[in-house]
């Protein structure tokens, strides 16, 4: 099979001819840079290619990053690797207190207003460039950025700041309850979006999406605020994806254990971001099904914190092959990492990670 062919068959519930594999998140130009056996003139020239060059000699199918640019002024760093910085989320309102933010959200439009003013068309062409952009340099692999804004919206503390958010949920549910359900109109919205890139053929039918709404500890609201104000808009806007037959992944860090099930009851048919020091392991995940019956999708499961960077390459190599048995009868699985590979993780690992998904042959 070639990557598209195996992409198809995993994302179809069909067997492939071998572990597919999901990258995107190496967070460190070094490492692109050592796998794709390239210079720093090279990467600075064109830190694209290099990008592609690395990720072809692993052996990827599927990718969720996009390609890096060179950026007017800025000469791209090989040692350089946050991809994310204090310019990359939205800052949140300092200037507001809570009875401020709760006369905002009185003033904001009830959410079944919402969809009358979304430009659908406009939204659909700009997912379709970026997608047209990645395919004029890269028809082999194939590209499946993530859309974190789809179905629905719990995380408003990136607008209102942590402590202003989690005072107006224990103060003000009411309002906070409104708030969940504008984020579930735009979150259907953004479906619809993708639904129709879907039956277009411009995106695979998978969708790696989620929010961060958990700590190490656990949820950060209360199980039974989330089952009764999150989870129907959630599933409400989930389920234009589920109409055309696309499958949803949810990402979120720390302990999600309690919010599984809700999950899977509002529509989510797969899960990334295990983090074991945290109970978040695939043999837990693996005890869940989806709410049609079918097969969990998954893509992981490798720890970025616990195991990447600190087992030797026997270590990784056992990782993956265990991920492999235990999806092999259970689950379609996509070998991807937790979250980004950050620079104290070992080259080799990562060349030995991936290189051991293309020998798992079923």
């Amino acid at each position: 099979m070639n990557h598209r062919q195996r992409v198809q068959a995993v994302l179809g519930s069909k067997t492939p001819d071998r572990m597919a594999s999901l990258c995107g998140w190496l967070a460190y130009p070094r490492h692109l840079i050592t796998i794709a056996g390239a210079t720093d003139e090279e990467y600075k020239a064109d830190p694209g290619k290099v990008y592609l060059e690395a990720y072809h000699r692993l052996d990827i199918d599927a990718l969720v990053g996009g390609l890096p640019e060179r950026k007017p002024g800025k000469e791209p760093d090989p040692e350089a690797w946050r991809i994310v910085d204090h310019e990359t989320y939205i800052h949140a309102r300092t200037n507001k207190d809570i009875d401020d933010l709760a006369d905002d959200i009185d003033a904001m439009p009830a959410a079944d207003s919402y969809e009358g003013t979304f430009d659908f068309e406009g939204e659909y062409q700009k997912l379709k460039a970026s997608m047209d952009k990645f395919m004029a340099r890269e028809q082999d692999i194939v590209f499946m950025p993530p859309q974190w804004d789809l179905g629905g919206h719990v995380s408003w503390y990136n607008e209102f700041g942590y402590e202003n958010f989690f005072l107006l949920v224990g103060l003000y549910p009411e309002k906070a309850r409104k708030l969940l359900e504008i984020g579930g109109a735009r979150g259907r919205c953004r479906s619809k979006v993708i639904a129709r890139a879907v039956r277009e053929g411009i995106y695979p039918r998978a969708v790696f999406m989620g929010e961060d709404i958990c700590t190490q500890r656990g949820c950060m609201i209360s199980v039974d605020f989330m089952e009764k104000y999150y989870a129907p808009t959630l599933a409400h806007g989930l389920e234009p994806l589920k109409e055309v037959g696309c499958r949803p992944v949810w990402h979120s860090d720390g302990d999600t254990r309690m919010l599984v099930p809700m999950l899977l009851e509002s529509g989510i048919q797969g899960f990334q971001g295990f983090q074991p020091e945290c109970g978040v392991t695939l043999e837990f995940i693996l005890q869940h099904k989806p709410k049609d019956g079918g097969r969990l999708l998954i893509f992981g499961p490798i720890s970025v914190t616990t195991e990447l960077p600190v087992l030797d390459e026997a270590g990784i190599r056992q990782k993956v092959r265990s991920a492999f048995e235990l999806c092999r009868d259970k689950a379609d699985i996509f070998l991807f990492t937790a979250n980004t590979v950050i620079p104290d993780t070992p080259v080799e690992n990562v060349i030995a990670m991936y290189d051991e998904a293309t020998r798992c042959k079923y």
